[in-house]
């Protein structure tokens, strides 16, 4: 059963915050003592600039409570995901987790994709002691906001140094950087793959900044293909990409687009000029999913996924099917919602078996797992090589 709720009703939501928090503890367990339904609270960009994130990975969360449930629930209750849309906005991340823990008594919270929502709902969960599991934000940052900030995806500091490995490694001696200056996660990534790029023996020949929202980049982008690069690291979101790779090529800026997890969606393509466009034989890193992959329990999870939606899953729709299976089988190892127990068992997950890879979480709870580098093929992703965080050094 999933409610899905529109923040626009920011006061009033703000309201009954105010008329509960007299009689809220900050330590209490959320859920502890209910035995009904287990309630969990997801929050996703389903509107706004990064839609397709939230839309995917709500759709791979949905899947994973309906296999549950359909299996009997956990130790004999069902789970009941209560669903809030933050509009891809970090002050309405922040305002819909506190309701999902406050109002829903949501015993643990699912999301976010983007790292700079994620970095604002988390001392929230943390305040609360509500564990929160990320599917996609890879920020390293966002698990520094306390023990109870999880997540079953790789960080930026190994999947931007996989970007940067693999550019050296395909002869770029010189690259520039044309990053989001207001992105947690395009800031994090441009840094990290200048380090390992560097570190390789490449030089950083320019760097540009935008910001999300803007239409023009072409000024930035004649000042970058002035330095002559091999290569254009571009770390931000598909909402932005593919109009940066059309005016690109429009300046003269001919040579390949780099870039990150951020990149995946079905609009890439078509925002860069369709088939054949701008994007065409550009690379972006992204998790270990992909339709090439022919390990058994990613091809049951494609089908599964194409049945139930009538579309094929992108690597977010994974990693929240990830995130929401890792969850109900912690549920079931604590053997209890008590946040604490629920937390330590969550962070005991060991090879786990995911869609995505297997899900051991580290001391900073953490996923270590690999990363595919795709390259743009027409209208599709392929795999062109894959990295485990040993084979670079990490």
């Amino acid at each position: 059963m999933v409610r899905v709720r529109n923040a626009v009703v920011a006061l009033g939501v703000i309201a009954v915050f105010a008329a509960f928090a007299g009689g809220c503890k900050k330590d209490q367990p959320a859920g502890a003592n209910d035995t009904g339904d287990i309630v969990i609270g997801e929050y996703a960009s389903l509107t706004g600039t990064t839609a397709t994130f939230g839309n995917s990975t709500h759709r791979g969360v949905q899947m994973a409570i309906d296999d549950a449930n359909a299996a009997g629930g956990v130790n004999g209750r069902k789970l009941r995901l209560v669903v809030e849309d933050d509009q891809s906005k970090p002050d309405i991340a922040r305002t819909v987790v506190t309701k999902l823990i406050t109002q829903d008594k949501a015993v643990a919270i699912l999301g976010e994709v983007a790292s700079t929502r994620s970095m604002a709902a988390a001392p929230v969960c943390q305040q609360y002691k509500v564990p929160m599991i990320s599917p996609a934000s890879t920020n390293p940052a966002v698990t520094d906001a306390g023990d109870y900030i999880l997540r079953v995806c790789f960080t930026d500091d190994f999947q931007a140094a996989v970007v940067g490995y693999f550019a050296y490694e395909q002869g770029y001696r010189k690259a520039a950087i044309f990053k989001d200056i207001k992105n947690d996660y395009s800031v994090a990534f441009a840094a990290n793959f200048a380090k390992e790029f560097t570190k390789r023996g490449g030089t950083i020949v320019g760097e540009q900044v935008f910001q999300e929202g803007d239409t023009d980049f072409k000024a930035q982008l004649t000042s970058l293909s002035a330095a002559k690069p091999d290569a254009v690291l571009i770390p931000g979101y598909y909402s932005e990409v593919g109009t940066i790779a059309r005016q690109a090529r429009e300046v003269g800026l001919k040579v390949p687009l780099l870039g990150g997890d951020g990149w995946d969606s079905p609009k890439l393509v078509p925002g860069a000029g369709g088939p054949g466009g701008a994007l065409e034989g550009c690379f972006f890193s992204n998790h270990y999913f992909s339709k090439d992959l022919k390990e058994e329990a990613t091809q049951q999870f494609l089908a599964a996924f194409k049945k139930k939606y009538d579309t094929d899953p992108d690597a977010l729709a994974a990693l929240g099917y990830d995130a929401g299976k890792l969850l109900v089988d912690a549920l079931k190892r604590a053997g209890s919602t008590d946040s604490a127990k629920l937390r330590d068992a969550i962070a005991a997950t060991k090879d786990f078996p995911g869609v995505t890879g297997k899900i051991t979480l580290d001391e900073k709870r953490n996923a270590r797992k690999a990363a595919l580098i795709l390259q743009v093929k027409g209208d599709r992703f392929g795999v062109f090589k894959s990295y485990r965080p040993e084979e670079i050094g990490q």
